[in-house]
Parts: structure tokens; sequence; C-alpha cells
């Protein structure tokens, strides 16, 4: 959407002075003595009106908030990491989970851009991926690590691809990965309920066969779900959306983010299984 708001204004005539206005055509024109005379068009053409600028998204401003959300959550994680005590890390892990989700469902559908909520978000994802974290190194060392550089250099990957145009957002391509994405997401939060109740982790999560499978799919929608975000930041700031919403585009990506990571640490906890 753009702007009309024009910030050069017409220069009327004085009696016996020679002034000069816009005129708005494709060269200026000057009035003497009540009389209007054109000057010769150089070529170098006059615009009518001059774009003000507006408080829209950029893609500098969503990539500033991404950073800080990222930044957030790394400094919660680390936090949580050295100062929680290992006995209490279960239940540190449970009630961050619990409270991440229901704060990431209410920003998804109410779309919330205050940043207050979502930096209380990034903190508690952080919390929990902390607690996470620090459960999964003290089982398997150095597992943390990879985790972290294979979720970047798919981050990354998927990126290039996008900007590359090679994968392209269809509207089709949108529908399929976010249904599949939603898809996922209820039968994982079903398994989780039942995995609660019944203290098991169940053929989703237990390392077998199908929890390897699961977790490739799931690690291969949520590399295809950065796709989906970064055509919807791109379509916001066509738009020209209000800035605010580049919280959302940010939300999104750390989102993915962590899902991609939890996933991709599943799948390397499963080989390294005794």
């Amino acid at each position: 959407m753009k702007s009309s708001n024009p910030v050069l204004g017409r220069i009327t005539a004085a009696a016996q002075q020679p002034t000069y206005t816009v005129a708005g055509g494709p060269a200026p024109t000057y009035s003497y003595a009540g009389r209007t005379y054109q000057q010769p068009d150089a070529g170098y053409g006059y615009p009518e009106t001059v774009q003000a600028p507006r408080d829209v998204m950029t893609i500098d401003d969503v990539v500033v908030k991404t950073v800080s959300l990222i930044g957030a959550a790394a400094a919660a994680a680390a936090a949580t990491w050295i100062l929680v005590p290992p006995p209490a890390m279960g239940v540190v892990w449970i009630a961050a989970m619990l409270i991440g989700l229901v704060l990431g469902l209410v920003i998804s559908f109410a779309q919330v851009t205050n940043p207050a909520v979502l930096f209380a978000y990034a903190i508690v994802e952080g919390v929990f991926l902390g607690a996470v974290s620090k459960a999964f190194e003290t089982r398997w060392n150095g597992i943390v690590a990879q985790a972290v550089i294979a979720t970047l250099g798919v981050f990354l990957v998927m990126a290039a691809l996008y900007k590359a145009r090679i994968v392209r957002a269809t509207p089709k391509f949108m529908k399929v990965v976010i249904g599949a994405a939603a898809g996922l997401g209820v039968v994982m939060l079903i398994n989780l309920v039942i995995s609660l109740f019944t203290g098991s982790a169940g053929p989703l999560r237990d390392g077998g066969g199908i929890a390897i499978v699961f977790s490739l799919v799931c690690i291969v929608v949520a590399a295809l779900m950065f796709v989906v975000t970064f055509q919807q930041i791109e379509d916001g700031i066509a738009a020209g959306l209000p800035r605010k919403y580049g919280w959302l585009g940010a939300f999104g990506i750390l989102v993915e983010l962590v899902w991609l990571y939890l996933e991709i640490l599943r799948l390397i906890s499963y080989f390294q299984e005794d």
C-alpha cells in the first residue's frame, strides 16, 4: 500500500515577481506578470508527489526482532543450564514446556504483537531448552553442540534455497506444509499427554524405527516451514503491514528453530543409544 501524501506544494505566482513551481508534469513552470511559461524539459522528469516514510515492516527490522528473540532464548537457556540443579531439571523442563505451549498457542491464534509477551515466550522457551539440553548432554556428551550446528546448517540451507527461488512458496505448497505441521503438532500433543499419564515415551519417541522415521518427517516439515515463514514475511513487507507485525515473523522463525533443534537432538540421541 503506497502513500499519496505530497510533500511538495505548489508555489503560486506573485505579481510582477518571477517565481517557480512544480506543476506536477514532466517539467517545471514559472509565472511572471500574470502569465505562465513552461521550462524546456531536459529529460530529468519531476515527480508529482514524494512518498512520505511510514512505520511499516522491513526485512532489516524483522531480522533485528528475530535476533533479539533468539538472543533472549539463548540467554535463558544458558542461565538454566548453569543455575538450575540437576534434581530440579525435570520439574523445570515440564513446567516451562507447558507454559510455553499455552503461551505459543495464544500468540499464534490471537496474533499477539506485544514485545513483552513475545520476549516472555522466548525466555520460557529458553528455560525449556536449557533444561532439555542439560539432560541430553549429561547422558550423551557432545550431543548439544552437534544438534546446534545441524540446526543452524538446516536453517541456512533453507534460507539460501528460498533466496535462490529453488524452493518456491506457492499457495499449494504453503497449504500442504502448514497442514502437515498442524497434523504433526496434534499427534505430538496426543503423544505427550499419553506419556505424562503412562510414563512411557511410546513408539513415536522410544528410539525405535518408527521414532526415527517420525523425527525425520518432523525435521523435513520444520525445515519447509522456514520457507512458509519467509514468504509470509515477504508478503507482509510487500503489503506495507505495520512494523509491529514483524514480531510475528520473528516469532515464527523462533518456533521453527526450537522445533527443529529438539527433533535433531532426539534423532541424534537415537543413534547414540547403547
